[in-house]
């Protein structure tokens, strides 16, 4: 499985030392290179195992930026050149843009709730609210809650 994600998901996973997640969950995992410059800024390296790689319709992703910012931009067209199974994104104007372009998406909480039901992490809870104490993830409570009870937490 192949999925393309844009900075938001992984910059949160990278922050409390989750993103091994994304390793054990997806076959392949690549970002373009915006999103991987965006990264950089932020953390000192990337994983080892996460590809970065240039998108080759440099136009369409021009199109995508009147829409949202650069590293969606060129997630969602990189995405679309792979066939990615699926889009890692949070934002919702890029969510909406991708699911135009025909490209799956999940976001971080279904990853976090992927992760607990395949037995990768002992608590969704527990993850979820790292991630929204020390990564400054923000989910309302009845979000959370509501995605919780189909994990049975």
């Amino acid at each position: 499985m192949i999925v393309v994600s844009d900075t938001s998901p992984l910059t949160a996973l990278l922050t409390v030392g989750g993103e091994e997640l994304l390793r054990l969950l997806f076959h392949e995992v690549v970002v373009p290179r915006a999103v991987g410059e965006e990264l950089l800024r932020s953390h000192p390296s990337l994983p080892v195992w996460l590809r970065v790689e240039m998108v080759r319709e440099p136009m369409r992703v021009r199109e995508f930026v009147l829409v949202v910012d650069r590293g969606e931009a060129e997630a969602i067209e990189l995405a679309k050149e792979l066939h990615a199974d699926r889009l890692l994104i949070d934002d919702r104007k890029g969510r909406r843009l991708a699911a135009q372009q025909g490209i799956p998406v999940i976001g971080l909480l279904g990853v976090i709730l992927l992760a607990r039901r395949r037995h990768l992490i002992p608590s969704a809870r527990v993850l979820l609210d790292r991630l929204r104490h020390e990564a400054g993830m923000y989910l309302s409570d009845d979000i959370v809650n509501a995605a919780l009870a189909t994990v049975g937490e």
